[in-house]
């Protein structure tokens, strides 16, 4: 490929998005590029601390129950509040809950303190999905999704490996670096983002049923999407979870983690955009298929890793996975949810994550002291392949057809697929 073909390809995939999209994309590239305690709080207990596999999973664990609160309690927020009011409200605790968990000494502080980092830190997605998906026109929610995911990772990838250097001499700046850079997240919501909550209009409040978190549940096909990625997440969540405990009782240091995970947002930088591009117009269905066997069955290649390369390689195969099923899974997302509803069912949808991020540290930490690392690497080709047939079977009850973009042919972002029960 030429260069001006490169420029061009470049051009059109960052053009023609709102200005606001790009100011809530700047902030999330801030957010992750603080991200220190869900990365390396394994480490941070097992190896600074001295704590077990066990407790450590117990506190990541318990980071993940207050994800799995503030989830619905945020997208009843976002619908009834608004976007920008539930950004401002997630930054400012989020710095303050994280610079007060460098501090903790007690082991049940440290617990207790985890899990108001996990309540505050969870907070803020189901918005920020919402007002992408409020402000970007549908035919171009795929990309923005996508692009950004890329930011995401650019932070992440970014603060794995400077993370990982200062881990090594002061674990303490690392919980102040994150505070300090979720706080300039939380100046840019505030300066540069508006409210883009949809109003109803009059006409509208007594035609439309009122939408209410019983209404998501009902919801059958969104429910299963909401189970599939759980099951998703949980497999992704081994990078931040079992990876390291699995290299740390191997001998490798935080650094050496640090280097191996950054491939995982060092790849999803620089393929996520032209990948996505690829499979735009590709049948969803089979890119869910496909990026959930890939990501079981990357992660199973982990048990026969022994150097920093084989490693790597893992993190290669199950970064593919991940740049494929995030912006088509997310497009899915949005096209099954009604628009005065996005906040609810987005927070159906993280809750899933927030799940995972609970259930994942106590399944590696048991896996890894009772059995040892390789039954926690086969367990997750099992839940790949379980998941890649659960996404065949969903998509056959929604017809979009193979040159279909999940999210493109959006009739359905602005209403439910098909009715459901009001809410009362």
């Amino acid at each position: 490929m030429s260069a001006a073909s490169l420029r061009r390809a470049a051009r059109e995939s960052v053009s023609g998005l709102p200005r606001a999209f790009w100011w809530l994309w700047a902030s999330t590239l801030v957010n992750r590029l603080g991200a220190f305690v869900a990365t390396f709080m394994t480490l941070y207990l097992t190896l600074d601390r001295g704590y077990s596999a066990s407790f450590a999973g117990l506190v990541v664990a318990l980071h993940g129950l207050g994800g799995v609160v503030s989830s619905l309690v945020a997208g009843v927020m976002t619908d009834r509040l608004g976007r920008r009011p539930t950004m401002l409200a997630a930054n400012v605790s989020t710095a303050l809950s994280v610079a007060l968990l460098g501090f903790m000494e007690h082991p049940a502080a440290i617990a207790a303190v985890a899990g108001l980092v996990g309540m505050a830190s969870n907070a803020s997605r189901p918005a920020v999905s919402a007002m992408m998906a409020d402000i970007v026109p549908p035919e171009d929610r795929v990309r923005a999704f996508a692009l950004n995911y890329w930011a995401i990772n650019l932070g992440f990838g970014i603060s794995s490996v400077v993370a990982g250097v200062v881990a090594e001499y002061s674990y303490l700046a690392g919980f102040l670096g994150e505070a300090a850079l979720t706080l300039l997240c939380a100046v840019l919501v505030f300066a540069k983002l508006p409210e883009s909550r949809p109003v109803k209009e009059e006409a509208e409040k007594g035609a439309e049923p009122e939408i209410g978190l019983g209404t998501v549940l009902r919801d059958g096909r969104f429910m299963a999407v909401v189970g599939l990625s759980f099951l998703i997440s949980l497999i992704f969540t081994q990078g931040s979870v079992g990876l390291p405990v699995a290299m740390g009782r191997a001998g490798f240091s935080p650094g050496d983690y640090g280097l191996v995970v950054a491939a995982n947002g060092l790849l999803i930088v620089i393929l996520q955009i032209p990948v996505t591009r690829f499979i735009e117009h590709r049948d969803p269905s089979r890119l869910l298929v496909i990026s959930a066997l890939l990501a079981g069955y990357g992660f199973a290649m982990t048990a026969f890793a022994g150097s920093l390369w084989a490693y790597a390689l893992t993190v290669c195969v199950w970064t593919l996975a991940e740049i494929v099923n995030s912006p088509t899974q997310m497009g899915l997302v949005v096209r099954l949810s009604p628009v005065h509803g996005r906040g609810r069912y987005q927070g159906m949808y993280t809750m899933s994550w927030a799940v995972a991020a609970l259930v994942a540290p106590l399944m590696a930490g048991f896996v890894i002291d009772r059995y040892g690392a390789g039954w926690l690497w086969g367990a997750t080709g099992v839940l790949g392949t379980v998941a890649a047939a659960g996404y065949w079977l969903l998509m056959r009850s929604i017809p979009v057809g193979a040159g279909d973009a999940v999210a493109a042919s959006d009739a359905g972002a602005v209403a439910p697929p098909k009715a459901v029960p009001a809410e009362a």
